[in-house]
């Protein structure tokens, strides 16, 4: 019996049910990885704090391997699963606008959500943007379809695109991965090593010299 995508798990014919079981189970493993805070999300753009980039690389790159394997085993057909299509230029405004957005509120669609089922009003006031902005912009649909399918390219995929192997694309992606893991160690060991070096030579500024207590 084949299903669509997985043949292991019949109820996942269901697409809605798994999207729903994937969304929650993400969604819990954003809030444990502490991405449902602002301020932590917002560190990733004053190059503070690097746990944004280390849980998205890290399930891009545990996806990307579970389906090219899973693929090499017969178990999921890659044909069957949906890709968006490209649109360059709507996309490229639409990821402006998004950046925009997620440095300003410090949270994104998916982390929105996240701070909002925890009661977070910064997280309720975001998601209830994003939702605000989804139904304008459907309204307004019909006046600006034009620009919506500008320069469309289809369905595009990095071995496609570079002429390249699957597995070899999924094997650079892994190195980029680690390389991005390394750096990022390597510069939160540096920032705590010139903290602490701060922390250390700070009493022994002028004016800073602790007052001699005086007992009676």
């Amino acid at each position: 019996m084949t299903l669509a995508p997985v043949t292991f798990a019949p109820w996942f014919s269901d697409s809605l049910v798994a999207a729903a079981i994937v969304g929650v189970g993400f969604g819990v493993a954003l809030e444990r990885a502490g991405l449902g805070s602002a301020p932590k999300l917002a560190g990733q753009f004053t190059l503070r704090d690097f746990t944004v980039f280390r849980v998205m690389f890290s399930a891009i790159v545990t996806a990307m391997l579970g389906s090219f394997w899973l693929a090499r085993l017969g178990v999921l057909d890659l044909g069957r699963v949906y890709v968006p299509e490209t649109w360059i230029v709507p996309q490229l405004v639409g990821g402006m606008i998004f950046g925009v957005g997620f440095a300003i509120a410090g949270l994104c669609p998916g982390t929105a959500c996240v701070s909002a089922s925890t009661g977070r009003g910064d997280g309720m006031a975001t998601a209830g943007g994003f939702l605000v902005g989804v139904l304008a912009t459907g309204l307004a649909l019909p006046r600006i379809i034009a620009f919506y399918e500008r320069t469309p390219r289809g369905t595009l995929l990095l071995p496609t695109v570079l002429g390249l192997p699957y597995g070899v694309v999924v094997f650079g992606v892994v190195i980029i991965a680690l390389g991005g893991f390394a750096a990022t160690r390597w510069l939160d060991a540096r920032r705590a090593r010139v903290a602490s070096a701060t922390v250390e030579i700070a009493p022994s500024r002028p004016g800073l010299a602790r007052t001699p207590e005086v007992v009676a």
